[in-house]
C-alpha cells in the first residue's frame, strides 16, 4: 500500500472513530491481495470486525455498570437442580423479550436454594444480548434511596436507575427495615411499575410481606404492582450448601466403610 495513502487513511479512520479499521486495514489488505478478495469482501471483513469489537466493548461496559457478581454466570449454575417449570421459564427469559413488556421476575425459595445465582445468571445472559442490568442487595438499595430522599434528590436517583432495563433486587425482606426505609422502596416499585422491569429474590412468600412493608395497604399495593405483569419462579429446593455438605459426608462415610 502507498505510504502516503496509508498515513492519510489512518488519519481519516481516527477522525471517524473506527479503531478496529485503523488497527487491521493494512493486514486485511495483504490478505485480500493474497486471497483475491473482492473490494466488497475486503470492506465487509473490516466492517464485521469493527461491529464485533464494538459489541464486545459495549458488553464490558454494561457488565462493569451492572455490579453483577462475575462468578454467578449461567455456565456456573447447575440447571439440573431446577424444577422443569422454572427451567422452561428461564429459557424464555434469557431471550429478553420480557423487558420490552416491562414484566417483572420474582424468585422465591429457601435460603441457599440458588435464587440469587439464578437471577444473576439471567442478568449476565441479558447483557450478552445488549440489555442494561443493575444488581444490588435490597439493604444497600434502600440506604441509597433513603440518602437521596434526605438530600432532596430522590426523583433524580429514580431516573438514574431508569437507565437500567432490569433492576435486580436481592434478598427482599432478609434484613428487616424501618417504615421510612420501606416507604422509599415502595416509591421505587411504584415508579418502575409498567415502566421498567424489576427482578427480585425473597425467602418470604407474599403472605409474609407485611413484615417487610409494615402496613397492610402498602403491602397489598406493592404486591399488586409487582405481580400484575410478572413471571414467578419458585425454587423449593434444598439449600445448595447443605446438599453439597451432605454429599461430602456421604463420600467420607463410603471411604470409611471401605477401609
Amino acid at each position: 500500500m502507498n505510504e502516503a495513502i496509508g498515513v492519510r487513511l489512518k488519519e481519516c479512520l481516527c477522525e471517524l472513530h473506527l479503531p478496529s479499521f485503523r488497527a487491521n486495514f493494512s493486514a486485511h489488505a495483504g490478505l485480500a491481495m493474497n486471497e483475491s478478495w473482492s473490494y466488497q469482501g475486503y470492506l465487509l471483513g473490516l466492517c464485521e470486525l469493527e461491529v464485533e469489537q464494538r459489541r464486545q466493548r459495549r458488553i464490558q461496559r454494561l457488565l462493569q455498570l451492572s455490579k453483577l457478581p462475575r462468578e454467578k454466570t449461567l455456565t456456573a449454575f447447575d440447571r439440573s437442580r431446577l424444577p422443569n417449570s422454572v427451567d422452561r421459564h428461564l429459557c424464555y427469559l434469557i431471550e429478553g423479550d420480557f423487558l420490552e413488556r416491562r414484566e417483572n421476575v420474582l424468585a422465591f425459595g429457601n435460603p441457599g436454594s440458588g435464587k440469587t445465582h439464578l437471577l444473576c445468571a439471567l442478568g449476565h445472559e441479558l447483557i450478552l444480548r445488549n440489555r442494561s442490568v443493575y444488581f444490588t442487595s435490597c439493604a444497600l438499595l434502600v440506604q441509597r434511596l433513603l440518602r437521596a430522599k434526605s438530600e432532596l434528590w430522590l426523583e433524580k436517583e429514580l431516573k438514574r436507575l431508569d437507565r437500567f432495563e432490569a433492576l435486580i433486587i436481592d434478598d427482599l425482606g432478609y434484613v428487616q427495615q424501618s417504615r421510612e426505609e420501606m416507604e422509599v422502596l415502595f416509591t421505587l416499585l411504584a415508579h418502575r411499575y409498567e415502566h421498567r422491569s424489576v427482578l427480585l429474590t425473597s425467602n418470604l412468600v407474599f403472605s409474609d410481606w407485611e413484615r417487610i412493608f409494615k402496613d397492610p395497604m402498602t403491602t397489598a399495593a406493592a404486591v399488586d404492582r409487582l405481580v400484575h405483569h410478572s413471571v414467578i419462579l419458585e425454587l423449593n429446593l434444598l439449600s445448595y450448601r447443605m446438599e453439597s455438605a451432605q454429599k461430602k459426608k456421604t463420600k467420607r462415610g463410603r471411604r470409611g466403610a471401605a477401609k
